[in-house]
């Protein structure tokens, strides 16, 4: 049970997603501070108001409406997807395909220590199986 975990775990698409997730969490952040301090100040100056969340609201029958918050919720998506994808995705979409092609470059050849290492590890995994 604990070797098919183990397993599950080591695979790369498990290990790529914990990495990207915790990249993101904190690229999120970068980019929320990005957008909170700089883009949605310079948006609301252009309106008159103090933040972007006082843009365009409105009540009707006491209920209150506010086009501005959903402005700046639709803004901070927006400029984290576009990060994500423009750091993130698209330079592992760009090694992925020179990987295809193998233009990938070669790894430095291995020392004499870590070919004495690899011999040692066959040689244990021959005698175990």
């Amino acid at each position: 049970m604990l070797k098919g975990f183990k397993e599950f775990i080591m695979r790369g698409n498990v290990v790529d997603l914990a990495v990207a997730v915790v990249i993101g969490a904190a690229f999120t952040k970068i980019i929320g501070a990005v957008v909170d301090g700089l883009i949605n100040p310079l948006i609301a100056a252009i309106f008159g108001k103090a933040d972007l969340t006082g843009v365009a609201n409105f009540t009707i029958n006491g209920a209150q409406f506010s086009i501005g918050l959903i402005l700046d919720a639709a803004l901070g998506f927006l400029f984290v997807a576009a990060a994500v994808y423009f750091f993130i995705v698209m330079p592992l979409n760009k090694l992925a395909e020179r990987r295809a092609r193998g233009q990938e470059p070669e790894p430095d050849p291995l020392t004499a220590d870590q070919e004495l290492l690899t011999e040692i590890r066959d040689l244990l995994r021959a005698r175990q199986s």
